[in-house]
């Protein structure tokens, strides 16, 4: 590891999908290994996670060790982001898209051998209004799969909740129209009459692996902006099948890719934020260069 901790905290989030059983295996390979472990949390409440890691952080720890899903990474970027304390991943929630990023193996030990081991790197966060994201922000369909993603159906299906909970969604969505402009000027303004959804990624993957563009990277700077317009159930079972390797040329998606964005709905949706509602539209996003420190695989690079 290029930085070499003194005082690590761990924290799980054991209402995760697979939190509870990891939290002993993590503990006691992490201490195997030789990660200075100060102070340990198994939280049953997730709403905790944020206090505990600001705790942890103020307390002296210079490694934060963080077992949970996409979810549990997004809500404590917002007290990791442009602090000189690295972030150590434990992959433990239904898509884990971040660790897919970064190649961090979902296996606990395998996870704990890159903390031990791995290199630090800053990596890009994306930034809704003033709420940091790792993954994807969106509005539309995004919001209503993340709300029919319950975890009872994320325990049962796994991965596979995905596309039946954006099944639900799709049934239940009624189209919005959308404003589209561009602060730095690198695109005309947009404008679209009905839309299924507008999606603002920052990371390669969201979704369960699915791609924002065949070569969406988190470390470029930019991010990409996809729309997706309302059209008949059966093309947009096309579109949602190939979304596997990046938005597909269709007349029913769009691409664009920039360091930032305004978007304007009639009616005002609300954002879904890495599987988290926190903000309505209209909202500016941007990129947060550099803001975050992550522990790699040494042999990560980004996009590959």
């Amino acid at each position: 590891m290029s930085r070499t901790p003194t005082r690590a905290a761990l924290i799980v989030n054991t209402r995760s999908r697979t939190g509870a059983s990891a939290f002993v295996t993590a503990r006691d390979k992490l201490t195997q290994l030789g990660v200075p472990l100060e102070s340990t949390y198994p939280l049953e409440d997730p709403a905790r996670l944020v206090e505990t890691v600001n705790a942890a952080v103020d307390d002296g720890s210079d490694l934060v060790v963080l077992g949970g899903g996409d979810g549990s990474v997004s809500s404590v970027v917002d007290v990791l982001a442009h602090r000189e304390v690295p972030l150590g991943l434990l992959p433990l929630g239904t898509a884990n898209d971040f660790a897919r990023t970064l190649h961090i193996p979902t296996d606990v030990s395998e996870a704990c051998r890159i903390i031990a081991a791995g290199t630090v790197v800053d990596i890009d966060l994306g930034l809704c209004g003033n709420n940091y994201y790792v993954n994807r922000a969106s509005a539309g369909i995004g919001e209503k799969v993340a709300h029919a993603m319950s975890p009872v159906l994320k325990r049962r299906l796994g991965t596979l909740a995905y596309p039946v909970a954006t099944v639900r969604a799709i049934a239940e969505h009624r189209p919005f129209s959308a404003r589209l402009t561009f602060p730095d000027g690198d695109h005309p303004p947009q404008e679209f009459p009905r839309l299924l959804q507008v999606s603002v990624a920052n990371g390669r993957y969201y979704g369960g692996g699915q791609l924002p563009a065949h070569d969406a990277g988190i470390d470029d700077n930019t991010l990409d902006v996809s729309v997706l317009e309302h059209g008949p159930l059966r093309e947009l079972a096309t579109v949602a099948r190939n979304l596997k390797n990046g938005y597909p040329d269709n007349h029913h998606a769009e691409h664009y890719r920039t360091a930032r964005v305004r978007v304007e709905t009639d009616p005002s949706l609300r954002i879904n934020v890495d599987g988290e509602v926190v903000a309505t539209t209209p909202q500016e996003f941007s990129v947060a260069r550099n803001a975050l420190h992550v522990l790699v695989p040494s042999t990560w690079v980004d996009g590959a």
